[in-house]
């Protein structure tokens, strides 16, 4: 369930890390900065409401859908009581998660505003959405996650390893020239002077500035 999950996640254009047993993905979500999280109740080693209490007991207030028995109402209501913000009951669609943590995403006020706005660019991560000088811009699913990355960054130089490992969630090939694809492509569509090459250390957001 995990690899599929991963998979759906991950074709969306969302860089998804998997972890084996409740510990180790308590580990990471205190570790890492998540947009949401998905626990299964049956977690080996901690449980899936053992851990979801231990992130809101430890200050983490990331979205938390939680994976549940469709005959275990005890577990919902657990869960809810633990801090999850929503669950789904299996057997379900990959289109369905997919959709409740899109809907997770739009509540989430902390970390994920309606829009990101950067000059004459403008994304909506709930819908999927970008437009530049007004009009919209169909991206791919990386090209649209490259981009949320640099608007989430502002006016920071981003290397090509930070990059790798928020996009593509894998290691940096030092000879790989993906990052540098992918910038192409998206000057292409939202100019050419939008993303700034900081020669030696990686690429910087600069968009235009509307008059």
């Amino acid at each position: 369930m995990a690899s599929l999950i991963r998979r759906a996640l991950r074709e969306e254009g969302h860089a998804v890390d998997v972890a084996a047993d409740g510990r180790e993905g308590l580990w990471l979500a205190t570790e890492n900065t998540y947009g949401a999280v998905v626990l299964d109740v049956m977690l080996p080693g901690m449980d899936g409401i053992q851990v979801c209490r231990r992130l809101r007991e430890a200050g983490t207030w990331v979205p938390v859908l939680m994976l549940t028995a469709r005959d275990s109402v005890g577990d919902r209501v657990r869960g809810l009581d633990a801090g999850a913000d929503d669950y789904l009951v299996k057997p379900f669609s990959l289109q369905e998660l997919a959709a409740r943590l899109r809907a997770l995403a739009r509540r989430d006020d902390r970390s994920r505003p309606v829009r990101l706005i950067a000059g004459d660019l403008s994304l909506d991560p709930a819908a999927k959405r970008v437009w530049h000088d007004g009009a919209e811009v169909i991206l791919s699913p990386k090209e649209f996650a490259l981009l949320e990355f640099f608007l989430r960054n502002p006016d920071r130089v981003l290397t090509r390893s930070q990059i790798i490992e928020a996009v593509w969630d894998f290691a940096y090939d030092g000879g790989s020239n993906v990052v540098d694809q992918y910038v192409n492509y998206l000057r292409r569509k939202i100019g050419r002077d939008s993303i700034e090459t900081v020669r030696g250390m990686g690429y910087r957001l600069r968009p235009a500035r509307g008059g």
